[in-house]
């Protein structure tokens, strides 16, 4: 069964190998509810697609609009997907390159905060982004989504 229209998610695990150990690319979720959390606060960049377009080109569009720059040139490789708590299918792809986290220019979202206040403010997507070995990594991800640091890691064998 599919979840509803509007509940699919792609994203591109960027991944670098730096004296042949994996570092992957995160973002810590912005916004109020995630501010003061760490572990299972950060995600791949990733965002949601209408069933028009394709994971791939989701993918690869939610990047550039989370990190304000385009990913690097290359080939994606399906991670395959998973079904977060509340019901959204993430579909992931890793690709090799790098990336200088100086021009990261996130994307923003705009939220009535504090809730009930009538106070429309902007947060940003991502407010901030780091790379991280495969432990560290899972250590830090939401919990659904550190499946896809482990395939990556098999993968990479």
């Amino acid at each position: 069964m599919s979840p509803p229209r509007g509940r699919r998610s792609a994203g591109i695990l960027l991944y670098r190998l730096v004296s042949n150990t994996p570092q992957v690319l995160l973002g810590h979720m912005g916004g109020p509810f995630w501010a003061r959390r760490d572990a299972g606060a950060w995600t791949i960049p990733k965002g949601e697609y209408e069933p028009d377009e394709t994971p791939e080109a989701a993918a690869r569009r939610e990047f550039t609009e989370e990190l304000g720059v385009p990913p690097p040139r290359g080939e994606l490789t399906p991670l395959g997907e998973v079904r977060q708590s509340g019901g959204k299918v993430v579909t992931a792809f890793a690709l090799h390159g790098d990336l200088d986290l100086a021009t990261v220019v996130p994307g923003t979202f705009r939220l009535e905060w504090p809730k009930g206040s009538g106070v429309v403010r902007e947060f940003p997507e991502l407010d901030r982004v780091d790379w991280f070995t495969p432990d560290r990594a899972k250590s830090r991800l939401v919990a659904a989504q550190r499946v896809f640091v482990d395939r990556l890691v098999e993968q990479l064998r």
